[in-house]
């Protein structure tokens, strides 16, 4: 689902006119990409500050109306205020929605409760918490999710095991990468260790 967003063109730019921007509560911000000339623009403040809560903002297509054009763009960087927080400015990068594009998207594991791995004790080492994909906007989940049900001690889910959306590919390098791992011994394996040292202590029978 798209963002939708209104901007005005900004006539001036540099340091000065961003500061002129941001005393009357808006926000300075450029779109750019596509082979096209870079556009500087101010959003409204408050509705741009209103969005700053929604999960996975960075892989939503934005539709920002500005001077009378439509463009399609995504979140590229969002600068804040050292002291206050507040943004003081926002990248925005056009892209062709008929096109793939590259987007990180965090990784949650799920299931903990019921996995076989954990039940029997083991430890999880959940390493690797954000994924490149590759695929077009429409179809770019927010995040992705590890099913532990089944992981059981001395498993490994690496990139090339992800349940994916159709359409969207892995990034490169991510399908050899360990994300989860759950660690520890089989309750067989604990058990016999002691009973190999104790018969290891045993005196030999005469």
């Amino acid at each position: 689902m798209s963002i939708k967003l209104n901007a005005e063109i900004r006539k001036a730019a540099g340091k000065g006119a961003a500061r002129a921007v941001r005393k009357n509560k808006n926000i300075p911000a450029v779109i750019y990409g596509e082979k096209k000339e870079p556009v500087s623009i101010e959003l409204n403040g408050r509705d741009f500050n209103m969005l700053l809560g929604t999960p996975s903002l960075r892989t939503k297509l934005f539709e920002i109306m500005v001077g009378g054009n439509k463009e399609d763009a995504m979140l590229m960087d969002i600068q804040y205020h050292p002291v206050s927080d507040a943004v003081v400015h926002v990248d925005f990068k056009r892209i062709n929605v008929k096109e793939p594009v590259h987007v990180v998207v965090p990784v949650e594991v799920i299931n903990t409760e019921t996995s076989k791995g954990l039940k029997l004790g083991g430890v999880l080492n959940f390493a690797v918490r954000k994924v490149a994909l590759v695929g077009l906007v429409s179809d770019m989940p927010e995040k992705i999710t590890i099913d532990l049900s089944n992981v059981t001690i001395g498993d490994t889910v690496h990139g090339s095991d992800l349940v994916l959306p159709k359409g969207i590919k892995l990034g490169l390098h991510m399908a050899d990468l360990a994300f989860a791992t759950i660690g520890g011994k089989m309750p067989e394996e604990a058990d016999a260790k002691p009973q190999a040292a104790a018969a290891a202590a045993a005196p030999a029978k005469k």
